[in-house]
């Protein structure tokens, strides 16, 4: 039986303003210390190191998830919409707090490098020995799968799962505002209120009225902007590949039996891939912070100047290159050995379109992963469409890629060997 709070909880927000909970379950999840460590964790990664503005936690934007999702569907319940199953709130509700929940530090970086994926380590949390699972198991011993369920996008019935997990979900809308207001721009905010008050369930999907086509125009604007103006921001990419190389270095220096000066037992646990459950939830990003200060001095001098640039912001540069050729970067590499620099580490070629985030298309290409369910309008006649053959607005974004190849190195080794550089590689870097 799913129970209420006697008085209902409220959390102030900069985004939604007021965050409401009014189930025991909630508030109990989101007191569990497996919740209460994504406060430790950047929601945005190293975007802090380019908008100073960008500490906001994963515990904040679970929050928010939560919310919006609330909000749908009290919106649901509210006009009593046939199609929504009632009985799937709480699931619902419980999902979109947890979604992040397996999120390590600096998690994307993180999860390249290790091969980990935190939706899984989201469901270990979820199934394992935690707080969290015997919160949900209260509800009942099938709750926890029910939960992981969702997240795994394996849920019986597909409009819980777009909730959370869709082009339009509830966890892009939250981080697109919450990204948007803690960076400083504006290119992320759209009207949340109006898409609530336009969506409907729909013969077991979440749909949109046809008469709110414009506010997800501004929406997919918005969130076109976002990515190419902050999430794949080429200075927030420099510190992204610093940042995979630390982790790299250190998993070939442990392999190689290198003896580290200070080592704490969850990185060790990492480096060797035999963590567990109990040891990852210990990891969170002043552990790794503090193992950079700490590996700053190490022998090891590439392990330390890493980590040095890390934490004191000494970012690698960066030049375009526009269609990168294999005999260019072999001469760039044989210069760079040349003056003592270490190819594998002091370059790196860069292009945007590996990151987590993805600009709206409306369906997936031959090769690519399934892609989330595209936005459907509903029209007065109950027919529905995919929001681009409406929408001259959104088939124009849909087709547009403006990526480009970056190549990032340390600048202070060519600038003191400028000299010993060919004409042309000078003139590649700017060192004339």
């Amino acid at each position: 039986m799913k129970k209420q709070l006697t008085e209902e909880k409220v959390f102030k927000d900069p985004v939604h303003h007021y965050i409401y909970v009014q189930d025991q379950t909630i508030w109990d999840l989101i007191n569990t210390k497996e919740f209460q460590r994504l406060r430790r964790i950047r929601q945005l990664g190293t975007s802090y190191l380019t908008f100073h503005g960008a500490e906001h936690s994963r515990f904040s934007h679970s929050l928010g998830v939560y919310e919006i999702t609330r909000k749908i569907i009290s919106q649901f319940e509210r006009n009593s919409y046939p199609d929504w199953p009632v009985e799937e709130k709480l699931v619902s509700l419980c999902a979109a707090l947890l979604h992040d929940v397996g999120h390590g530090p600096f998690s994307h970086s993180l999860e390249e490098v290790f091969d980990t994926d935190h939706e899984e380590w989201t469901c270990n949390i979820i199934l394992g020995d935690t707080e969290i699972n015997r919160v949900l198991s209260a509800v009942s011993e099938q709750f926890p799968a029910q939960v992981a369920a969702v997240i795994q996008k394996k849920y019986p019935k597909p409009i819980v799962v777009s909730l959370i997990s869709s082009q339009m979900d509830a966890d892009r809308m939250d981080y697109l505002l919450r990204d948007a207001y803690f960076t400083g721009v504006n290119y992320g905010t759209f009207d949340l209120e109006r898409i609530l008050r336009v969506l409907r369930p729909y013969k077991g999907q979440i749909v949109v009225k046809e008469s709110g086509m414009h506010a997800v125009e501004h929406y997919l604007m918005s969130r076109y902007q976002m990515y190419w103006q902050i999430y794949f921001h080429p200075v927030t990419r420099s510190s992204e590949i610093i940042l995979r190389q630390i982790f790299r270095r250190a998993q070939e220096l442990y392999v190689g039996g290198y003896s580290f000066q200070w080592m704490p037992k969850q990185l060790k646990c990492l480096l060797q891939n035999t963590m567990t459950v109990h040891d990852y939830l210990k990891l969170d990003e002043a552990l790794v912070q503090t193992a950079f200060a700490e590996w700053a001095e190490e022998h090891d001098s590439i392990l330390s100047d890493l980590c040095e640039r890390f934490l004191n912001r000494h970012l690698y540069k960066y030049i375009t290159l526009e269609n990168p050729d294999e005999e260019l970067l072999n001469e760039i590499s044989e210069c760079f050995s040349s003056i003592g620099m270490n190819p594998d580490y002091h370059m790196e070629i860069d292009f945007p379109f590996d990151l987590p985030y993805d600009v709206y298309r409306p369906d997936k290409k031959e090769g690519e992963k399934k892609e989330k369910a595209p936005i459907l309008l509903l029209d007065g006649l109950e027919d529905i469409s995919e929001i681009s053959s409406k929408s001259d607005i959104v088939r124009s974004i849909t087709g547009l890629h403006q990526g480009q190849y970056h190549l990032y190195y340390p600048e202070e080794p060519l600038k003191q060997n400028i000299h010993r550089l060919p004409d042309s590689l000078r003139k590649l870097f700017k060192l004339e």
